[in-house]
């Protein structure tokens, strides 16, 4: 795989997406959770998505629940609480997994192409991930990292 483009995803009603549509975008992909102590990150991750979609930004979630159960069972549950909580509008998948032999291959690919500081493993939920125009991996963020503090680099590669 040569960007992020070539690859499918599900959607919250089960059906696939193709990461093409995205072409010519600048993404910021992240591995979320709704109970979390990273949650309130929807709020900036929104922000951004506000400021800068008439740009070409386009933030893509993830809900996971790999790291203490902090997602809901139930996706439905996911968007909702994302969307009245937060004002979410930026598109949200399917849960996944982005650690280990079920991996979604797209965060196999993210992690490939930008390590972690001690390994390629994702650590934590709200892990983000920049992506230019191109569908390159231009930088990865830590949990902690405020989606504000992305900005900077958001507007380097716009």
């Amino acid at each position: 795989m040569t960007s992020v483009y070539e690859f499918h995803v599900k959607k919250p009603n089960g059906e696939m997406a193709a990461l093409k549509e995205y072409e010519g975008k600048l993404l910021i992909i992240v591995n979320t959770a709704s109970k979390c102590g990273f949650t309130p990150q929807f709020a900036g991750l929104q922000s951004l998505y506000e400021k800068y979609k008439d740009q070409g930004l386009t933030v893509l979630g993830f809900p996971c629940d790999q790291f203490n159960n902090q997602e809901f069972d139930d996706i439905e549950k996911t968007t909702e609480f994302c969307r009245v909580n937060y004002g979410v509008t930026f598109p949200m998948f399917a849960k996944v997994d982005v650690n280990g032999e079920n991996a979604d291959p797209l965060f196999n690919y993210l992690t490939t192409e930008k390590k972690g500081l001690l390994s390629k493993k994702i650590k934590w939920n709200f892990t983000k991930f920049l992506v230019d125009r191109d569908g390159q991996v231009v930088e990865r963020y830590a949990p902690t990292t405020d989606p504000e503090k992305i900005e900077a680099d958001l507007k380097n590669v716009l």
